[in-house]
């Protein structure tokens, strides 16, 4: 049996993943509600292994092992860091602090063939943009979990989530509003 795969972005409504430092949004835009928090949490309940490049997991390693207490993190980005990850990349060659990482160096599209074949859970990426839309292209990915929040950042956005990306059509799976202004979105890709 093949594991599904989940490509997991924050965005804003404009498409962008993250904004210039400096514009003092502050974390998910300032658009987090008990719904929103819920709904990550109940994501990351279920056992599942983490997919990330480089960049993203660096990133996620300076937040989660940077000593913050952590009562004040939100309560899936603890489950987030307990869960196994693979981390593609040919740069890292330490976890980082994470606990049970994995780093794999290596063609992205032939590591994660290999992970679906081989895992008896779900894989799921958070971010990790370029590596993503790579799999994308190469029909990996089964599912694109989109997290909309209500802001155009035309002026401050940065990392387009979608920037490069091939052409698809999107089936969508699943949809809900979250704490009255949150879209989640669950699409299908499908090459054009």
């Amino acid at each position: 049996m093949t594991a599904e795969y989940t490509w997991d972005v924050f965005s804003t409504l404009d498409g962008y993943g993250s904004y210039a430092e400096g514009a003092d949004w502050g974390g998910y835009w300032s658009k987090q509600g008990p719904e929103l928090l819920e709904a990550r949490a109940a994501i990351f309940t279920n056992a599942q292994r983490m997919v990330y490049g480089a960049t993203t997991f660096r990133e996620m390693a300076e937040i989660m092992t940077s000593g913050i207490d952590p009562n004040a993190l939100d309560e899936w980005n603890l489950l987030t860091m307990r869960a196994p990850a693979t981390v593609i990349s040919s740069t890292l060659h330490d976890t980082l602090g994470w606990p049970d990482a994995t780093i794999v160096s290596g063609d992205a599209v032939d590591i994660v063939t290999r992970l679906k074949e081989e895992s008896d859970v779900p894989l799921r990426s958070q971010a990790s943009l370029s590596l993503n839309r790579t799999l994308m292209a190469a029909g990996l990915v089964d599912r694109l979990h989109v997290t909309i929040f209500p802001v155009i950042s035309g002026q401050t956005g940065t990392s387009p989530i979608l920037r490069g990306a091939a052409d698809f059509h999107l089936e969508l799976l699943d949809s809900r509003t979250l704490d009255g202004h949150t879209q989640e979105l669950v699409y299908r890709p499908t090459p054009r």
